[in-house]
């Protein structure tokens, strides 16, 4: 059985249960930590002690509630619940980073003293101080975080391909990518991000997968396939599959897809409407023992004009360039959506963010319209990435010169 094959055959259900899972590792180790911490940090006196004890327990409660009956509770209840788990994660990442840091200077100055006299002096109003600062400080943070989630910043880039477009000597690629339309992001976000992509006034729409986050029926219900249907393109709005496509029904969602509007291009290579470039849409990697490769899908190409190549996970770039392709646009990373897994990325990744060249192909990968999990980007932020392309014929002639 191919590993896509396995994919499929997996309920959606099983998939909300290895989220929980994993999650499993922040929501003891982290919570335990700062319990402790904050045990020590408080006055000795039950006022104090329990209301904080209680908030642990009932958020581990919260936490295995929803694991233990994600299949039973009804949306309007497993939702919040995944939306409070979701939050505590990442915000006791944050809380256990700062602890630690705290713990670093401890043991310092165990060693050489430096701490300021007064702290020594008022060591119990100190605790309780750095009690309620990180308290405060990692609570505006999570919103600054969600904001950065919430509206979708543009980012422009300006790049020059030396091809003949026939008639044409520019484009104006939008690319949102990554939109994960599912139980945390619904009608309101996606509107939002549809009216961002159309005030661009835009030539080519492109969505490089995981337009659908886990579950297809949050898109069903609230109908917003009729909000996707209002993306507005000269040439047209197409889009690849991503890993999350593959997640839970996929053939379901193949069929959603349709309702949409959207050109879905799945190892298949299109001429837009004025057949001035090349437009190839990729298989996502997680099929990648049957997904066509970039040479076979290049054999369907004229390639003295422009070829431009949508993907959603940014493996193998190298097989991209050895191919002539012209431009490269990709998804999936999020770049890291939150600090400091950003930091990591590059182990698993050549570029994971951001504009890249190799050889002549130039390469762009997005952190994407939404987001994955926890509704918070840190050090980050969800975006639409407006490319301005230029056609320079006379370029080429230099260079074949």
């Amino acid at each position: 059985m191919h590993r896509s094959e396995l994919v499929l055959s997996l309920p959606p259900n099983l998939t909300f249960m290895r989220v929980f899972l994993q999650s499993i590792f922040g929501q003891i180790l982290f919570s335990s930590y700062i319990l402790w911490r904050g045990h020590q940090a408080l006055p000795k006196k039950k006022r104090w002690q329990i209301p904080f004890v209680l908030v642990f327990v009932m958020e581990i409660a919260i936490f295995f509630i929803g694991f233990l009956y994600y299949n039973d509770l009804p949306d309007k209840i497993f939702v919040p619940l995944m939306m409070i788990c979701n939050t505590w994660y990442i915000a006791s990442l944050y809380l256990s980073i700062g602890l630690l840091v705290l713990d670093c200077f401890y043991l310092i100055n165990k060693r050489w003293a430096w701490y300021p006299m007064f702290i020594n002096l008022y060591w119990e109003k100190t605790k309780i101080f750095l009690f309620f600062f990180f308290t405060i400080g990692i609570t505006c943070l999570m919103i600054f975080g969600y904001r950065n989630v919430r509206y979708p910043t543009v980012q422009h880039v300006y790049l020059t391909i030396p091809k003949y477009a026939e008639e044409r000597d520019s484009l104006t690629v939008v690319l949102a990518s990554d939109w994960h339309i599912g139980e945390m992001i619904g009608k309101k976000h996606v509107q939002y991000a549809v009216d961002l992509c159309n005030q661009q006034n835009p030539d080519l729409i492109v969505i490089t997968g995981d337009l659908i986050d886990y579950e297809l029926r949050f898109a069903e219900r609230k109908k917003i396939e009729e909000d996707l249907q209002q993306l507005k393109a000269k040439l047209g709005v197409y889009m690849t599959l991503g890993n999350h496509e593959y997640r839970g029904n996929r053939i379901a969602k193949l069929r959603w897809i349709e309702k949409t509007g959207i050109t879905l291009l799945v190892d298949s290579v299109v001429a837009p409407p004025d057949s001035s470039f090349y437009l190839i849409g990729r298989d996502d990697y997680i099929n990648h023992r049957n997904r066509a490769s970039v040479h076979t899908l290049m054999q369907q190409v004229d390639t003295l004009k422009p070829v431009i190549l949508l993907d959603h996970q940014p493996n193998r770039l190298n097989e991209t360039a050895m191919n002539q392709v012209d431009l490269a646009l990709y998804g999936h990373t999020h770049n890291g959506q939150v600090w400091p897994y950003s930091l990591f990325l590059h182990l698993f990744y050549e570029c994971p963010y951001g504009y890249y060249r190799k050889g002549k192909t130039h390469y762009f990968i997005t952190s994407g319209v939404g987001y994955a999990g926890p509704p918070y980007r840190i050090g980050t932020h969800s975006e639409i990435v407006v490319v301005h392309l230029r056609f320079d014929y006379n370029q080429l002639m230099q260079q074949v010169q």
